[in-house]
């Protein structure tokens, strides 16, 4: 059996689907690395709204996929990009998320942390910045969850230079209750967050963030970095402050991020780690028994899928992932919150389906095939 796929350049190719899934199960918990998964959200199919209007979620199958998510020992990074945080997720909308998200955690023992950013605002003084900041991690901290302190395009606009940013989140951290992470997220994921941390250079930017730590580092559990530079991360993590873990966000490295070298390792959260959750949590728990080769020998074949996904423009990643848990029935349709299913296009659904289909990432392979088969008569394309 085969199904024939588009290619960018206008060709078609025949794919014969796998005909079983890579077989996965739940196990024992981690033990030498800290694991998140940032998860999506699925949308109400059914609901009367359009890209403008507020966030329609279809609250059950949301929460399946976060037990999912638990059900193989991964922790849950809840509202953070990944979810269409500031994409068509407004603060009203990831409020709701957080609060559902956060109770359910609690009752079935999963772990949780939640972004705080400041996007009930578009913009203003530092002042309100502060204030947008400190509402969020209010209903986070109030929620049980861990509150993960995400880059502001508020902050961005308005801050002159380094100082704002060492007042704004040395104000957060003094007043809040447990240690946080700090998430440094680049342009390439979003560009209104160029220049964070008050510079456009890297380096100098680096060293606000480390001033920022180093100030604070009781209130600091860790710092999530998304700059798709694997030596940069590696750089700053060996400036930490001791105790200070480093949550790896780059979606392009990860596998030799986790795994490490003499000098140290990342823990993770990552937005891949949505469609590769079970396959992701079987890598680890072979790395927690010390065999490096074999966690990378699981994790480095997924990595041309995970580029595929998070290619330019990058912050359009998130319609692989929702395609890829359509495929995998963890959701009936392919519906996005905003309608950001169309933003991108059938050849790179092609290849994304070949990719996740090679790695045996579906669970009913059939599934997958006839559905991905319906998106091409969808766009015409015969059998």
């Amino acid at each position: 059996m085969t199904i024939h796929l588009p290619a960018a350049d206008g060709s078609v190719r025949a794919y014969e689907p796998r005909t079983e899934p890579f077989a996965l199960t739940p196990g024992t918990p981690f033990t030498s690395r800290t694991v998140f998964s940032a998860a999506h959200v699925v949308a109400d199919p059914f609901a009367d709204t359009n890209p403008d209007a507020p966030a329609a979620v279809d609250w059950d199958a949301t929460l399946a996929f976060r037990r999912h998510l638990w059900s193989h020992g991964l922790g849950v990074a809840e509202a953070m990009d990944t979810a269409q945080r500031g994409m068509g997720l407004d603060w009203a909308g990831a409020a709701e998320l957080i609060r559902r998200s956060a109770s359910e955690a609690r009752a079935v023992g999963g772990a949780i942390a939640c972004g705080v950013g400041t996007d009930q605002i578009t913009g203003g003084s530092l002042a309100e910045i502060r204030a947008a900041y400190e509402e969020q991690l209010a209903l986070v901290e109030e929620s049980g969850a861990q509150a993960i302190l995400m880059a502001s395009r508020a902050l961005a606009a308005a801050a002159s230079g380094p100082e704002d940013y060492l007042d704004v989140y040395g104000h957060l951290l003094r007043q809040s209750a447990e240690p946080v992470v700090l998430h440094w997220l680049g342009p390439m994921f979003d560009p209104a967050l160029a220049g964070y941390w008050g510079s456009a250079d890297l380096d100098a930017a680096t060293d606000t963030f480390l001033e920022v730590i180093a100030a604070h580092p009781d209130k600091v559990d860790g710092i999530k970095v998304s700059l798709l530079d694997a030596q940069r991360e590696v750089d700053l993590r060996r400036r930490l402050p001791q105790g200070v873990r480093c949550y790896t966000g780059d979606d392009f490295n990860y596998p030799e991020l986790i795994a490490g070298d003499e000098q140290g390792f990342s823990h993770a959260l990552l937005g891949i780690f949505d469609p590769l959750g079970p396959l992701a949590a079987e890598a680890v728990r072979v790395l927690d028994t010390g065999d490096t080769a074999g966690f990378r020998g699981l994790l480095d074949p997924t990595v041309e899928l995970s580029r595929h996904l998070f290619q330019t423009p990058t912050r359009f990643y998130k319609t692989g992932v929702v395609f890829l848990a359509w495929l995998a029935g963890h959701q009936s349709h392919f519906t996005m919150v905003g309608g950001l299913q169309s933003a991108r296009s059938l050849p790179h659904f092609a290849r994304a389906y070949e990719l996740a289909d090679g790695l045996g990432l579906f669970p009913d392979p059939k599934l997958a095939e006839d559905r991905m088969k319906t998106l091409l008569a969808l766009y015409g394309v015969n059998q």
